[in-house]
Formats: C-alpha cells, sequence, structure tokens
C-alpha cells in the first residue's frame, strides 16, 4: 500500500487521474481543486456536460474547507451513519466550478477507507471520486470489471485491493441545506 500511496500522491501532484479502490467501489479521481484535472475525469467518463462530482475528504475539518456554513447536523450524520454516507451541501467553496453543482452544491464524502483516507491525509486536499465506468453503463462491482477504456484513460492504476472481492455498494445520499433540512436522495 505504501507504493501506491507515493506513486498516487505523485500523479494528484501532477495534475494526473487515478483508478482506485475506495469505502464504496472503484473510483477514478484526481485532485478536486484541480480544474483540468476534473476536465480530464469528464473525457475519461465520455461525459459531454459537466456532471456535478463528489469529492472524497479525510475529516470533519476538511468539510469544513470546503462547504460555507455546513449545519451541525451533517456531521451528526456522517459520524452515525452505518454505511458510507455523501452529504450535498448547499454551498460549495473553494473548489473549481466544474466539481460544483450549477446551484453552488458540493457532494461530500468523509472516507474511512485506509488506503484513501491515509492518501488524503497526506495530499492535503480532496480528491473526486466518480464510478469507474464510462457514463452511462453499469459502475463495476470489481476491479477487474473496469473497461478497458477507463484504465487505459487513467494515469495511475492503484494495485491495493485489486484481488478484493468483498461485495461493496454505493454510498448512501443525503442533501442537508443552510436550515439543517434533510432528504434522502439514495438509501
Amino acid at each position: 500500500m505504501k507504493q501506491d500511496i507515493e506513486k498516487s500522491l505523485h500523479i494528484l501532484k501532477s495534475g494526473g487521474t487515478l483508478c482506485y479502490p475506495t469505502d464504496t467501489i472503484w473510483g477514478i479521481g484526481c485532485d478536486a481543486t484541480n480544474e483540468e484535472a476534473v476536465n480530464k475525469i469528464f473525457s475519461i467518463k465520455n461525459r459531454n456536460a459537466p456532471v456535478p462530482l463528489i469529492i472524497l475528504v479525510d475529516s470533519d475539518a476538511m468539510v469544513e474547507r470546503y462547504v460555507q456554513d455546513p449545519p451541525e447536523i451533517a456531521f451528526d450524520i456522517i459520524e452515525l451513519s452505518q454505511k458510507p454516507i455523501t452529504v450535498i451541501f448547499e454551498k460549495g467553496i473553494n473548489l473549481p466550478s466544474n466539481v460544483i453543482g450549477a446551484d453552488g452544491s458540493i457532494g461530500i464524502r468523509v472516507c474511512k477507507e485506509p488506503f484513501v483516507q491515509e492518501l488524503i491525509q497526506k495530499f492535503r486536499r480532496p480528491i473526486i471520486s466518480t464510478s469507474a465506468n464510462i457514463h452511462g453503463e453499469p459502475a463495476p462491482d470489481y476491479y477487474d470489471e473496469i473497461s478497458e477504456e477507463i484504465l487505459s484513460g487513467v494515469d495511475y492504476i492503484v494495485t491495493y485491493r485489486q484481488d478484493d472481492r468483498t461485495a461493496f455498494s454505493a454510498s448512501s445520499i443525503v442533501k442537508i441545506n443552510n436550515n439543517a433540512e434533510c432528504t434522502i436522495i439514495r438509501k
């Protein structure tokens, strides 16, 4: 895992893209603060129009750097959730426009997967996470289901957990507005 972390850090710092395991499914990602790198993700996925992406962070403190006035209830939901949960906040900040939704919102997940946690802690910035599939195609359950088109499109493929056959699923999604009103998008 150490070698994967070092190579991934180098790729992220140079504006490159990764294929990597998350706390849900395999994803592709990049430095969430680098607009050009994010555009590479759209190109790899064959997305014609930018669609809001989620970012992975390592802590509540990092959430606060990328969300204007996050409601306290969001941190309770993150802490108490039994499974990975993505929270859509009303007002994203300090991120390029191609990461933030047209309405100003941002989806964030505090990722507890050991590889991703260490990578973000060392990188000290959030990373993009989107499923490792071509837009419109099914998301892969396992590494060996990722298409060659995706694998050849990224700059680095993490070797950690490639043989893992643990069944993971997409995160729950909840939208929280600045009045602390919650809407469940996906259970």
